[in-house]
């Protein structure tokens, strides 16, 4: 498997943690992103010691916006699963934890960036203290139901007033204005750049597709991460019918591939 390239337990979305080890030992897979939601189904303690006995290389821990930010008594028990998370990532040897920043709610959105510097706060303590980057995930504009950050610009931004890093989801962010430019400014602060396809008019989320089966110009945005300087690894987020359609292991695999020649093509 391609050193820069990893698969996250997202694009296996229906299965369980043991359907994912089992698949990662046939298919040869050695990178990957571990699902914080599938260790939660698992049970904790032992989902986080299979992954590690199975000696894998943890590219980040995942899950989704941890805080309802404008319901501030749910905060502690949120914080919690945040803790156990990093934690988790820690002994993984996680090379990030990412999280979208929760729903806004009734929140505008400078109020909602100020709610989740507060919430953030001792956790970011504690994520300096095990020595995992935290990276915030921006969404796309349809899913204001796990994030209120919507693009690379604003979540660089906000990253940077909060001290983590940042999570680029190219699916979200391919078309927007000024993207090479923000990719150059931000590199420093990128931790993981997730990859997937999709096909324009598309009018319902999530829809991806395997790269090269859609219409982002991947190859070009690729070449700008890495000629911005980025080192990191390029993580396949996988989810959706056209998935679903092909089958997991199928889908994984292609993609696999198809991530692979494009890095080689740019001399990754």
């Amino acid at each position: 498997m391609h050193g820069r390239v990893s698969l996250s337990a997202i694009s296996t979305f229906a299965w369980g943690l043991d359907e994912d080890l089992a698949f990662y030992e046939r298919a040869g897979i050695t990178n990957v992103g571990v699902s914080v939601a599938k260790l939660e189904r698992h049970g904790w303690d032992d989902g986080v010691r299979r992954v590690a006995d199975a000696g894998l290389r943890v590219t980040n821990l995942i899950g989704l916006g941890p805080f309802r930010l404008d319901e501030r008594a749910r905060w502690p028990e949120q914080q919690d699963r945040v803790v156990r998370a990093l934690d988790a990532a820690s002994t993984l040897g996680a090379e990030c934890v990412v999280f979208t920043t929760g729903p806004a709610g009734s929140l505008t959105w400078e109020e909602a960036a100020d709610a989740l510097a507060d919430a953030l706060g001792p956790l970011l303590e504690r994520a300096r203290a095990t020595g995992v980057p935290f990276a915030l995930e921006h969404t796309n504009s349809l899913r204001v139901d796990v994030g209120f950050v919507h693009t690379l610009a604003d979540v660089v931004d906000l990253a940077r007033r909060l001290g983590t890093g940042v999570c680029m989801e190219m699916n979200a962010c391919w078309s927007e204005r000024g993207l090479a430019r923000t990719i150059a400014e931000g590199v420093d602060a990128l931790r993981l750049v997730q990859v997937s396809d999709y096909a324009v008019g598309t009018l319902s989320t999530p829809a991806r597709l395997v790269p090269g089966d859609g219409d982002i110009p991947i190859g070009r945005i690729v070449g700008d991460v890495l000629s911005a300087g980025y080192e990191g690894c390029f993580d396949l987020e996988l989810i959706g019918p056209a998935i679903e359609d092909e089958g997991y292991e199928r889908a994984a695999t292609r993609a696999i591939a198809s991530l692979t020649a494009l890095l080689e093509d740019a001399g990754a």
